[in-house]
């Protein structure tokens, strides 16, 4: 099966001119680019199919390169394909094919049907028409899923030879979370699985940022950090890795998808914060003696 990008770049990553610090910045979510055979496939309306979208995270860390830092981003949408999911977590009930045993079929992921090929979209809207072939998967997940990740551990095995180590800042976002007659409910959610993928510095230094600009901090509720964190979060090798989801009513109307007058405002905070993380002294985590940054020069 012919790859439904096959004429455009399904992701792209875009470096700096000089590497300036070992940080690897991931939007795997925000892609917005949907195939035409995608759209034929789908039950849902052009607006939709859009609400699994990170919308404008990419844009928010847009900078990232031209402070010193590579961004990797999606171009395809997660309701197409999820690459923070095991690369075969599928529910066996969108196929018109049997799944054999090298499938993950039963993961809570799956049960809510957001696995790698996602059944829904959020306020759980059935996607698809029609049930999938196995070779559909195959193309997704082969041909954009698996080039995907290689690109990713590329960037961090490169920081890794430059520095000694890296850190991977995974960018999300999140729906608004409503909590009734609460006002503490988070405006960022910081997802390091609990203490185990990343080094204290590191969300330490990223909650004072939002913190100091008034923000709402959660650690790991509800959002722990996905497949990516946790897969590559390995802090005894030197990889650092970090979720941060964003609340998009900070930055965008949740209802119809546009940006309003606040993203100018999360934008500069994000630049804010690339400049205070390559203001640490990341190299030191290798030694587990990082220095703190200056945050009053930023």
């Amino acid at each position: 099966m012919r790859s439904d990008y096959w004429d455009q770049p399904a992701f792209e990553t875009i470096r700096p001119r000089r590497l300036v610090a070992p940080l690897v910045f991931n939007s795997a979510h925000s892609g917005r680019h949907y195939p035409e055979r995608f759209l034929a496939m789908t039950r849902l309306d052009n607006m939709s199919i859009r609400q699994s979208e990170d919308a404008f995270v990419d844009q928010l860390f847009a900078r990232a390169p031209h402070l010193g830092a590579p961004l990797l981003r999606a171009h395809f949408p997660r309701a197409y394909l999820d690459v923070n999911r095991e690369p075969w977590e599928l529910d066996p009930t969108m196929f018109n094919e049997p799944l054999g045993p090298r499938f993950n079929t039963t993961s809570p992921r799956v049960a809510a049907g957001l696995g790698t090929l996602a059944r829904v979209v959020a306020e759980n809207k059935p996607i698809y028409r029609d049930r999938l072939t196995l070779e559909d998967a195959r193309m997704r997940i082969e041909g954009i899923y698996h080039p995907y990740h290689a690109a990713l551990q590329k960037l961090l095995a490169e920081a890794m030879a430059g520095f000694g180590v890296a850190v991977l800042i995974d960018c999300h976002s999140m729906p608004r979370i409503n909590r009734p007659g609460d006002r503490t409910a988070p405006d960022i959610v910081l997802g390091d699985r609990y203490g185990t993928t990343c080094a204290p510095a590191v969300i330490d230094l990223v909650e004072t940022v939002f913190t100091s600009a008034g923000l709402q901090v959660a650690r790991n509720r509800p959002y722990a950090g996905g497949f990516a964190t946790r897969s590559y979060g390995r802090p005894q090798q030197g990889i650092h890795a970090l979720q941060i989801e964003i609340s998009r009513h900070l930055y965008m109307n949740e209802a119809s998808l546009d940006r309003h007058s606040g993203f100018d405002a999360i934008r500069a905070l994000i630049d804010r914060l690339i400049f205070a993380l390559i203001g640490l002294d990341l190299p030191a985590l290798a030694t587990g003696d990082p220095a703190p940054a200056n945050l009053a020069a930023e």
